[in-house]
C-alpha cells in the first residue's frame, strides 16, 4: 500500500506544479462537448505527468482518464484521474480547480487525493485510516438541522435524463431559504464536505473521475454519500448526494420532493 500511496502522492503532486505553472498564464483553449465543456493544453500536460507517473511504477494497472479515456490492461487496480476538475475555473483564472485521482482496487476504493495547488490544499484518504488536509486529520459537520445547513451543487453542461430537471431540485432548496454554492468543481465541492465547510452536496450527471477521490475523502471523514433514492454509492452511477450524515435523511426528501 505504501508504494501506492507515494505514486498517488506524487502524481497529483506534480501534476498540481503544472496548473501552477500555467495558472493565469497563457495556454491553448479547446471545445469538447458544447461550448462551454472546456479542455486546455494544461489539462492534457498535467493528465500525461499522472500517467508516466503510475505507468513508471505500475504498467499493468488500469487507467481511465476524463482526457485520454480508458486504457485497459488485466489488472485488479484502476486509477480515476480527472487531471483538472474545474477547467472553466481554470481557464478563467478562478483558484477553485484540483487534481483528483482515485484508486481501485477490485472495485472498491482503497486511496484517494484531492490538490488545489493554488490555494496549497492536499486532501488524502486511505481506506479504513481516516482524510487528512496537509497532513491533519478531518470530519464532517456536526450539524443535525437540515434547515440550518450550507450546502454546494453543480449542474452539467449537457441536462440528464434523469427523473426530474436538476433545476426544480435546486429551486425546492433554494425555496427552503438554505445557502446555496456553485463552486464549479465536484471534487472540491466533496472535500469541502468532508472537512466540514460545507453540510451537504449533490449533482446530477458527474463522472467517476470527479467523484472517486472526493468520495472515498467524505467517507473517511465520517460523511454518507449515496444516490438519490439513498441506495450505496457506486462512482459509476451518475447521482451523488454527499452529507455529514446527520442531515442526510432530511436532504433526501427535498432531493425527492418530499416534505421534510
Amino acid at each position: 500500500m505504501e508504494d501506492l500511496k507515494e505514486v498517488l502522492l506524487s502524481a497529483v503532486t506534480e501534476a498540481g506544479k503544472i496548473m501552477l505553472h500555467y495558472f493565469n498564464g497563457v495556454f491553448q483553449i479547446d471545445h469538447k462537448e458544447g461550448i462551454n465543456n472546456l479542455v486546455t493544453e494544461v489539462d492534457k500536460h498535467a493528465e500525461s505527468k499522472i500517467i508516466d507517473i503510475i505507468r513508471a511504477r505500475f504498467p499493468s494497472h488500469t487507467i481511465i482518464s476524463e482526457e485520454v479515456g480508458e486504457m485497459i490492461k488485466p489488472s485488479d487496480y484502476q486509477w480515476l484521474i480527472d487531471p483538472i476538475d474545474g477547467t472553466v475555473n481554470f481557464a478563467h483564472g478562478i483558484p477553485i480547480c484540483c487534481v483528483s485521482i482515485g484508486l481501485l482496487y477490485n472495485n472498491d476504493l482503497i486511496l484517494g487525493a484531492v490538490y488545489n495547488p493554488m490555494m496549497n490544499e492536499l486532501f488524502f484518504a486511505e481506506k479504513g485510516k481516516g482524510a487528512t488536509l496537509n497532513g491533519n486529520p478531518i470530519s464532517v459537520s456536526r450539524k443535525a438541522d437540515f434547515k440550518t445547513a450550507c450546502l454546494v451543487t453543480g449542474f452539467p453542461y449537457k441536462w440528464p435524463d434523469s427523473r426530474e430537471h436538476p433545476i426544480k431540485v435546486f429551486e425546492r432548496i433554494v425555496l427552503e431559504g438554505l445557502p446555496v454554492r456553485r463552486l464549479g468543481s465536484a471534487a472540491i465541492d466533496l472535500c469541502w464536505v468532508a472537512c466540514g465547510r460545507f453540510d451537504g452536496f449533490w449533482e446530477y450527471n458527474l463522472s467517476a473521475w470527479d467523484v472517486a477521490a472526493g468520495y472515498l475523502i467524505v467517507q473517511e471523514a465520517g460523511g454518507t454519500i449515496t444516490d438519490f433514492d439513498g441506495a450505496p454509492y457506486n462512482v459509476f452511477e451518475k447521482e451523488t448526494l454527499a452529507t455529514n450524515g446527520l442531515i442526510h435523511e432530511q436532504m433526501l426528501k427535498v432531493v425527492q420532493g418530499k416534505k421534510i
